[in-house]
């Protein structure tokens, strides 16, 4: 048995533990096991920009199941994925070379992604490593466990093998429909990829022509330069107003277009002048209405985010720009009646560039989903989530499911649609699976189309990053790749992600899976909150209140930082609140460990003897935290156990046992017998050990290196514990610690220090068992048995 030498816990002795972790390749998956599977489908960060405040917490967090796991047994399948596709590389590519999409070509486009690639440090993987997160894997490789990228070849060739399979099974089709699209990322958005903001504006009242009476009618709109689209013109049936004008043709202003004047219930009374233009398309509402009325959409808008020949005058113009222009134009025609600041009102965004979003037509390639909501829903109800409150987003949005998913977009860095088309019948060349094809640099795996013709175009459109994404449990267990592999650890056993991406990256990994697999492919979803200030806020730069976790592991080191995760996080209460101040509120807990587990280092270990009450009473309230803790860690509540440990780190076994038993572990007077005195021996050993084990998932680097100078083994290769010590004692935690604190308080009501003596003492014949060590303790003369507790100085 070793000794704990140092004096106290220090962040450097960090670097050297997690660096032999990675060189002993110590957590790499083990594909020859025979024990239980446990995987977890870790959300994989993008490499361009640094590790954020919640990418640290939910890494942590998810470091702590795999570690609790391994303990169990089970072979931990964790590996690390890092995000170097789509849109968000493309942005970074635009920023950093100051280009558009469209100012180059494609093969150079794809060229300055791979230089912004290229740049980004391996910043994400040095903060991961340092924060002593336990991955199979630090090496990119295909293998089991392997660290992946998203834009691999293996990996975009897994994705277009899915696309083949629901193309095949007829789950996907093409067809040309109205859809979201940002004229900032100039692509077409997913209902899931659109957030709304409350935005200001103005009301444009508009002076419009009763065809058949001349008559003036004054519209009210915010979208002034759609006028040139307007297919009807509507006012509310309980609107008397307007109930003269029903079936009636009005003539817009500027383009004379004639349109049909109807009661309809879309039209509110109280927004405007209460009656409405209805144009191809302003918002959902148009769009909605023009279907149900069937009446053929005039696109004034190109995918520029311009207008275009439809809009006459306006044609070329930004949406910005016409909208200026139309309302110059319509005021020197007296045709606007009025500009009146509107209400802030709900604007559909694009998530990522935050330009407004625009409607229109474009051919795309569509996953059906419509027609599995119930089946959603379903899987939605089987799948065990944590916490419960998490399940309703899922449900909420599968309700909220009305159109199928768009699953292509007209970007460049993304994996490739994997089709051609024969220019003589267009008839679409499937490819067989397992390859990585760029149809629209490559030619098509045939000679020639089943039509004689050998000509063909490859196909030029790119998929939806969640398209790519909700491939990731596929993907780790080896889908289409390794069969027997994938049977024996299908479903994945967790997928752990953030709130605000279950209606995207969780609701289209369910989907996609259940449409490949026909099953659900995650057993357990573990949903983390938000990552907020000391006072509840949001963090943000603005502020000036965001957590770098690069400074606080400068600062602290890990395992300050992964202690206030396991305290903070009580997914019952939402959102984490995250400082300094508390960070450093959990190096006091490590350094309060050290110095109990160097005080317990001073003694030898003891082979078991009979022990003694006070040693049944410990052991007892630490078999019940280690029962509390296997039970909620298993269900991923590492804050109840950890706060729990906290208190008998510092209370319970700190402050009372240790007190309790100091004389008979020295037993410097010959007071207690040697049975007596390797009893407490033994309890201080068998507690520390067990108290460390405890501890491992959630602060590894600590325990690491205790358990190893002490009994030179890796305490991560220990089984979790189980109680191996029979307890057995009525006295309870409560009952020492009153008495302890009684007597503490009247020595220093009476002035005297706590290490005073004791005339007498009156303890309740419950406690007869521990009388010899309290009155060790407390420096007691005479020991008495009554009712209650009596202490004369």
């Amino acid at each position: 048995m070793g000794q704990l030498t140092d004096h106290a816990w220090q962040k450097e002795f960090e670097q050297p533990i997690y660096a032999q972790w990675k060189a002993d390749k110590r957590y790499a998956f083990n594909t020859s096991s025979k024990r239980k599977i446990f995987s977890i489908d870790t959300p994989p960060p993008y490499v361009n920009t640094p590790v954020h405040i919640g990418q640290a917490t939910t890494y942590v967090l998810m470091d702590f199941f795999a570690r609790f796991h391994r303990m169990l047994g089970e072979e931990v399948l964790f590996p690390l994925g890092l995000d170097r596709n789509g849109l968000p590389i493309e942005m970074a590519a635009e920023k950093r070379f100051n280009i558009k999409l469209n100012d180059v070509s494609r093969e150079e486009f794809i060229g300055k992604c791979y230089e912004v690639l290229d740049e980004s440090s391996a910043a994400s993987t040095e903060s991961f490593l340092r924060l002593g997160i336990s991955f199979n894997s630090w090496n990119v490789g295909t293998g089991i466990g392997d660290v992946y990228e998203t834009d691999s070849a293996d990996y975009r060739s897994l994705t277009q093998d899915t696309f083949i399979d629901l193309y095949q099974k007829g789950l996907i089709y093409e067809d040309e429909r109205v859809n979201n699209y940002c004229p900032g990322c100039q692509t077409t958005l997913a209902d899931a990829e659109v957030e709304y903001e409350e935005r200001p504006g103005h009301f444009y009242d508009i002076v419009f022509t009763c065809k058949e009476t001349g008559e003036q009618i004054i519209i009210s709109t915010t979208r002034p330069e759609l006028i040139c689209s307007l297919g009807m013109i509507i006012f509310n049936p309980e609107d008397t107003r307007y109930q003269k004008l029903a079936g009636k043709t009005a003539i817009s202003p500027l383009y004379h277009k004639e349109v049909p004047i109807r009661a309809h219930p879309s039209a509110e009374m109280d927004k405007g002048t209460g009656i409405m233009m209805m144009c191809s398309f302003g918002d959902l509402t148009d769009i909605r209405f023009f279907r149900e009325e069937s009446l053929q959409p005039l696109i004034a808008i190109n995918k520029e985010g311009k207008m275009n020949e439809h809009a006459g005058f306006l044609a070329g113009l930004s949406v910005a720009e016409a909208r200026k222009v139309m309302v110059q134009k319509l005021d020197e025609e007296g045709l606007l009646a009025r500009k009146t600041p509107a209400k802030a009102h709900r604007t559909p965004v694009c998530e990522r560039s935050k330009d407004p979003i625009e409607f229109i037509a474009m051919k795309e390639f569509y996953v059906k989903q419509v027609e599995c909501k119930e089946k959603m829903k379903a899987l939605a109800h089987q799948l065990h989530v944590f916490h419960e409150s998490s399940r309703q987003i899922l449900l909420d949005w599968i309700q909220s499911v009305s159109i199928d998913w768009p699953i292509t977009r007209r970007r460049y860095y993304a994996t490739e649609v994997p089709l051609w088309y024969c220019n003589s019948c267009s008839k679409a060349i499937v490819p067989p699976k397992g390859k990585y094809y760029q149809p629209w640099k490559e030619d098509p795996p045939v000679k020639k189309c089943a039509c004689g013709s050998a000509s063909f175009r490859g196909e030029t459109r790119v998929f939806d990053t969640w398209f790519d994404s909700s491939i990731s449990p596929l993907y780790i267990l080896k889908y289409s790749r390794n069969d027997a592999f994938f049977r024996k650890s299908a479903p994945c056993t967790l997928r752990p992600q953030g709130k605000e991406i279950v209606r995207t990256w969780l609701y289209y990994t369910l989907l996609k899976c259940y449409l490949l697999t026909g099953k659900l492919i995650f057993r357990d979803a573990w949903i983390n909150y938000h990552i907020v200030d000391e006072k509840g806020h949001k963090m943000s730069k603005s502020k000036g209140n965001v957590i770098d976790p690069k400074a606080a592991l400068d600062k602290f080191g890990a395992e300050p930082f992964r202690l206030w995760a396991a305290i903070e996080g009580n997914l019952e209460q939402g959102d984490f609140r995250c400082s300094f101040e508390r960070i450093e509120g959990a190096q006091k807990t490590l350094s309060k460990l050290w110095n109990v587990a160097r005080f317990v280092s001073l003694f030898p270990e003891a082979k078991k003897a009979t022990l003694q009450e006070a040693d049944q009473w410990i052991i007892r309230e630490l078999h019940e935290i280690a029962a509390f803790a296997r039970e909620h860690y298993a269900q991923y509540d590492f804050h109840n156990p950890a706060t729990r440990l906290k208190h008998f780190v510092w209370e319970t076994f700190a402050s009372h046992y240790l007190e309790l038993v100091k004389s008979r572990a020295y037993n410097r007077d010959a007071k207690f017998t040697k049975a007596e005195q390797d009893a407490a021996l033994f309890t201080l050993h068998y507690c520390l050990d067990t108290l460390l084990k405890l501890l491992a998932p959630i602060i590894p680097l600590i325990t690491a290196k205790i358990y190893y100078e002490l009994r030179n083994k890796d305490i991560h290769a220990e089984q979790f514990p189980k109680p191996a010590v029979k307890a057995e004692t009525e006295i309870t935690a409560d009952d020492i610690i009153n008495l302890n604190s009684e007597i503490w308080k009247s020595k220093k009501s009476q002035g005297k220090s706590l290490k005073s003596e004791i005339a007498s003492l009156t303890i309740p014949k419950k406690l007869k068992g521990i009388a010899k060590d309290l009155q060790a303790m407390h420096q007691v003369k005479e020991m008495r048995y009554g009712e209650r507790v009596e202490i004369v100085v």
